[in-house]
């Protein structure tokens, strides 16, 4: 009885938050917040300072949005996180993101924003590079603090997609538009490695090390017969990192993906348990986290190039 009432108690939780964040579905809906007309059906800038305070409550915009805040006046909340940011802070959100603002009222908001829509991207040179723009899979605690000169070469990007939108249209509107948003993207691209770079050094030193006392004691522990392999998000956990921003991490310090490292560490953990024990290898594939040893020996074998019983077979004979 007790856990029907509390299973019915966290369902209309549920539905009440659902319902208290705001849904915009459309460029007009964007531009009311902003009090500007429409001059195109996907795409719009708006300038923070001049937006209704209601569009800091919980909304999804349902489009691709890039934000700067060029003042701290609140603190921002994207995904259920919270962060306090600094001015000349970017972030991005992608369809179906929240974001929010606690707002600090003593201080105006002043800062831009573009929105454009999924179709936008569509049959364009824009949306075929658009994966290397992978920032939009960031949490926001990995957001873009930008230099003063950074920031005024944003600020003019912002600008020059507006000029756009405001010229008269023609055949060459919606293509002038893509490449303008394309150099936003490009710049920020640009700072976003830079910071990553400035970062790395303090930030990240050692993560090789680090990760594999994380992995090896995880594979040790008994554990992932219970909870199950690690994964990148998993180990994105341990670090307080979103599994995209991990995974470029690994990438870069490694030069391997997450995943293939992963994998390689339950390799060696099998590999182990192979040679010095006499467990069967269901038994193994279950205290490695494999719901399925079929899954375990085709991945044992894509690894090394043998099956676990033939592997065990080489240890044996040595």
């Amino acid at each position: 009885m007790f856990k029907t009432i509390f299973t019915l108690l966290m369902w209309n939780l549920h539905i009440f938050a659902y319902m208290d964040v705001v849904k915009i579905t459309n460029i007009d809906q964007f531009n009311a917040y902003f009090y500007q007309p429409s001059v195109h059906p996907l795409v719009s800038v708006g300038d923070l300072s001049r937006a209704n305070l209601d569009l800091y409550s919980p909304t999804d915009f349902g489009m691709y949005c890039v934000v700067l805040m060029d003042v701290d006046f609140g603190e921002l909340v994207k995904c259920g996180n919270s962060v306090r940011y600094k001015p000349g802070t970017m972030f991005w959100l992608r369809p179906g993101q929240t974001v929010s603002m606690n707002l600090d009222h003593t201080v105006k908001p002043r800062g831009m924003m573009l929105a454009f829509r999924e179709e936008f991207l569509e049959k364009c040179g824009l949306g075929r590079d658009f994966y290397m723009f992978d920032f939009f899979n960031h949490d926001v605690n990995e957001a873009l603090e930008l230099s003063l000169s950074e920031k005024n070469v944003i600020l003019n990007s912002f600008a020059n997609i507006q000029a756009e939108l405001l010229t008269k249209s023609d055949y060459l509107t919606n293509h002038l538009v893509r490449l303008n948003i394309g150099l936003l993207l490009s710049y920020c691209k640009r700072y976003f490695e830079r910071q990553f770079e400035e970062r790395r050094p303090r930030a990240n030193r050692g993560i090789k090390d680090r990760l594999d006392a994380v992995l090896d004691n995880y594979l040790s522990s008994g554990l992932p017969e219970q909870q199950g392999q690690p994964t990148v998000a998993w180990c994105a956990a341990q670090f307080n990192l979103s599994a995209n921003y991990f995974g470029e991490l690994v990438k870069r310090e490694i030069h391997i993906t997450a995943q293939d490292y992963i994998q390689d560490k339950i390799v060696i953990a099998a590999q182990q348990l192979l040679a010095s024990t006499g467990m069967s290898i269901n038994e193994i594939a279950e205290q490695l986290g494999f719901a399925y040893t079929t899954h375990f020996t085709r991945m044992f074998h894509n690894r090394t190039g043998v099956s676990p019983s033939e592997y065990r077979k080489k240890e044996v004979m040595r």
